[in-house]
């Protein structure tokens, strides 16, 4: 097992933690994040476009003029979509982009991404961060002692305080661990787990 130091808020190591190979210790594969970045983001997708077809659009279907002796186009309604303010063809209508991948390669996924943040020294394990009014000042000084300017701060459980703290500060966000994804640990340079929220990671992963 890797062992990372423990710090307080003002950045100072407490003492240490084991984590566990099988999750942060895991060789990563960018084609599978990407894979996985690409799903989630196409889940996000609203997919609410809709245009007006020939037969949604308001007007009349009289025949504009003869069909024979104009020398012009033989026009049938004023709906046409040639013709100005007519129906669109083939536009959007609403639809979902959501799509699905396997459970354990999602699974793993999530193990690189973990992996990713400790190979690259980017990942912080704090003991506990406890506010008793949520005070973003607060939390700017904990990520200024930390050394952290950009991070996802993860917690065990509900933290109100610190989540409405840390809501209205540019480059931080914080998230519960059921929440844990893919996207959010790459998005943000730096990820800060709360110690407890360890056990959290490890009793969903180690399946």
């Amino acid at each position: 097992m890797a062992v990372i130091d423990v710090q307080n808020i003002n950045g100072e190591k407490v003492s240490e933690v084991d984590l566990p190979d099988s999750i942060f210790n895991v060789s990563v594969k960018s084609d599978l994040l990407h894979e996985v970045v690409k799903m989630q983001l196409a889940r996000k997708r609203s997919g609410t476009a809709c245009v007006k077809n020939r037969s949604d659009v308001a007007g009349s279907t009289r025949k504009l003029f003869r069909q024979k002796g104009t020398g012009r186009a033989r026009r049938g309604d004023i709906k046409s979509p040639l013709l100005r303010s007519g129906g669109v063809v083939f536009g959007p209508h609403p639809r979902s982009y959501a799509y699905s991948m396997p459970k354990k390669k999602k699974r793993l996924a999530l193990k690189m991404a973990l992996s990713s943040k400790r190979i690259n020294n980017t990942l912080l394990v704090v003991d506990k961060i406890e506010l008793s009014e949520p005070r973003t000042k607060k939390v700017v000084e904990i990520t200024n002692a930390l050394k952290v300017n950009n991070a996802l701060i993860l917690t065990d459980c509900e933290n109100t305080n610190l989540e409405l703290a840390a809501r209205n500060i540019p480059g931080v966000k914080v998230m519960r661990s059921e929440g844990l994804n893919v996207y959010d640990i790459l998005k943000y340079r730096n990820l800060v787990l709360l110690e407890d929220s360890i056990k959290a990671i490890e009793g969903r992963l180690l399946i």
